[in-house]
């Protein structure tokens, strides 16, 4: 039975089961991401993360310190690339977290001998699931407690312009209308000033024949005259 017995050998003894973790830590900071069997990735995940955490600079840390770290990272890695990525990009990363650099994906079972097989991957660079943890944090939903809020003089000036926007929209959307009821006007009484010109030409010929009787009736006259003269006379 394997009571109290947290290391799991893996069946392998202890110098070749520290460089199968050694290799498999090199390649998941080279890579970022590594396929294993779920008891490796286990193992490998309680072997990477405290050299992980070594790498990490610390605000007060010196430099005989941080040398340190490194001959520390070096002496289970063994190998000088994998050190410099780790010190480099890994750190500035995982600079922010507090732990739990790693984790692990099931995938179901290897063809074979069906043993379980699982992803492990560096959290910190994996896109996938990054990207929707950003949009979610971007997105914060912020409940209003208590009371107006003050507003500042740029948002009332704001408001003011956006207001002045506004109006000048209507303004631009209403006189369309205006000019085309000004234009029906103008029509209209262009109409009815041709109507009154056509009728003061039709009136004209008819004022004419009035004034020609008029002086025919008056040209009349004087003859009517001389003969009441005549009639006196022969009377």
């Amino acid at each position: 039975m394997r009571h109290r017995k947290k290391i799991n050998h893996l069946g392998r003894k202890a110098e070749h089961r520290k460089a199968m973790l050694s290799n498999l830590a090199v390649s998941l900071i080279m890579h970022k991401r590594i396929k294993t069997t779920v008891a490796k990735a286990k193992a490998l995940r309680v072997f990477i993360e405290p050299i992980i955490t070594r790498a990490k600079r610390d605000r007060n840390q010196t430099k005989e310190q941080y040398t340190h770290n490194m001959r520390m990272a070096f002496r289970r890695l063994r190998n000088k690339q994998a050190v410099k990525e780790l010190f480099g990009i890994v750190s500035e990363r995982v600079g922010d977290r507090p732990g739990g650099y790693t984790r692990i994906l099931k995938v179901g079972r290897r063809v074979g001998d069906a043993a379980p097989m699982a992803y492990i991957e560096l959290v910190d660079f994996n896109t996938t699931y990054n990207i929707d943890k950003e949009a979610k944090a971007t997105k914060k939903r912020r409940r209003r407690r208590g009371g107006k809020k003050k507003t500042s003089p740029e948002a009332a000036a704001t408001a003011t312009t956006t207001q002045e926007v506004k109006q000048s929209d209507e303004v631009k959307e209403i006189t369309p209308d205006k000019q085309e009821v000004q234009d029906k006007k103008d029509i209209e009484q262009n109409l009815q000033q041709q109507a009154t010109d056509i009728q003061d030409s039709s009136d004209t010929p008819k004022q004419e024949d009035a004034k020609q009787n008029d002086t025919d009736d008056k040209s009349d006259t004087p003859d009517n005259s001389d003969n009441n003269e005549q009639t006196e006379d022969k009377s």
